[in-house]
C-alpha cells in the first residue's frame, strides 16, 4: 500500500527517476568512450579474417564491464565512493584522488544531464509503463548523440533494438498502435534514404550516414508516421541554425560534416514528451 501510494506520487516517481537518471548516466559515459573502441576492434578482427591475415595477439578484455574505471592518467582503480555521479566530481574538484589529474568535465555533465532528462520524463508521463520504456529509450539517445559527436557514428547495436522494440511496443498500444508504428518505421527510414541518394546524384557526395535512417525509424516505430514531418522539421532547422552559428561564430570549417544524429534525438525526445501538442500546433500553422 505504501509502494502504491508513493508511486503515484508526482515527486516521488520524478526524484527517483532523477536518481536513477545519475546513476545511468555514469554508465553512459562508460558506453560513450568504449562503444566505438569495441566496434573499432571488431571490424579490425573482421578485415583480417577476410584477408586471412593471422589474428593479432589476444589483448586483455575490453568491454562495457572490463576494465574497471580507471584514471587515465595514472591508471588508478576508481574506487565506489569516487564514483558517486556529480557529487564525487565536485567533492575531488574535479582532479584524480590519487595523481592530481584533471577528469574532463563533461563527465559529470552527461551525469547530470542524464538525471535531468529522465526526471522531466517521469514527471510529464507519471508512473506507468510508458514511463517504463520511455526512460531507456532517453537514456539510449543521450548516448547515441554523444556518440555521433564524438565519431559521427550511430551504432547499429543501439538503433535496430530500439526500432524492434517500438515495434513490439506497438501491439500493446504504447505510445501507438501497429499500423501506424509499422509505417512510422517505413516511412522514417525510406525518408532519409531517399533524400541521402537524391542529394548523392545531385552532388555526388554523402550528405548524412545511415544511421540517421534508422533513428528517424526508431521514433517511427515508436510514435507512428503522424509525427515524423514534425521530427524532420524541427531537427532540420535546429542543425541549421546550429551549423550556421558554428560557421560564423566558431570558425567552423564549412566543408567539415555535422552529425544529424543529436538533433533528430533531441526533437523526437521532445516529440516523446509533448507530440500531441507539438503536431497540432504544427498542423494549425501550416494549415494542414
Amino acid at each position: 500500500m505504501l509502494f502504491n501510494a508513493l508511486a503515484q506520487s508526482a515527486g516521488f516517481v520524478t526524484g527517483s527517476a532523477l536518481v536513477l537518471g545519475l546513476l545511468v548516466g555514469s554508465f553512459l559515459n562508460v558506453v560513450i568512450y568504449r562503444l566505438p573502441q569495441m566496434m573499432q576492434a571488431g571490424w579490425r578482427r573482421e578485415c583480417r579474417e577476410y584477408l586471412e591475415l593471422p589474428a593479432e595477439a589476444p589483448a586483455e578484455r575490453f568491454d562495457l564491464l572490463l576494465p574497471a574505471s580507471h584514471c587515465p592518467a595514472c591508471k588508478a582503480e576508481i574506487k565506489a565512493y569516487q564514483n558517486i555521479p556529480v557529487f564525487s566530481y565536485l567533492l575531488l574538484g574535479g582532479k584524480c584522488a590519487n595523481c592530481g589529474a584533471k577528469i574532463a568535465w563533461r563527465y559529470p555533465l552527461i551525469e547530470a544531464f542524464t538525471g535531468l532528462c529522465s526526471a522531466l520524463v517521469a514527471w510529464q508521463l507519471g508512473y506507468g509503463w510508458a514511463l517504463a520504456f520511455a526512460l531507456p529509450l532517453t537514456w539510449c539517445l543521450i548516448a547515441l548523440s554523444f556518440i555521433d559527436i564524438d565519431q559521427q557514428l550511430l551504432p547499429d547495436s543501439i538503433t535496430l533494438p530500439l526500432v524492434w522494440l517500438g515495434l513490439l511496443l506497438s501491439v500493446f498500444g504504447i505510445f501507438a498502435d501497429s499500423r501506424d508504428s509499422i509505417i512510422g518505421a517505413v516511412a522514417g527510414y525510406l525518408s532519409l534514404w531517399c533524400v541521402f541518394h537524391g542529394f548523392k546524384l545531385l552532388t555526388g557526395k554523402e550528405g548524412m550516414g545511415y544511421g540517421d535512417f534508422k533513428l528517424l525509424a526508431v521514433f517511427g516505430a515508436w510514435l507512428g508516421w503522424q509525427y515524423l514531418p514534425l521530427i524532420v522539421l524541427l531537427s532540420s532547422l535546429v542543425g541549421a541554425t546550429v551549423g550556421i552559428a558554428m560557421i560564423v561564430f566558431c570558425r567552423r570549417d564549412a566543408a567539415k560534416p555535422i552529425p544529424f544524429g543529436p538533433y533528430l534525438a533531441m526533437a523526437g525526445w521532445l516529440a516523446l514528451l509533448w507530440g500531441e501538442q507539438m503536431n497540432a500546433w504544427y498542423l494549425r500553422i501550416t494549415g494542414l
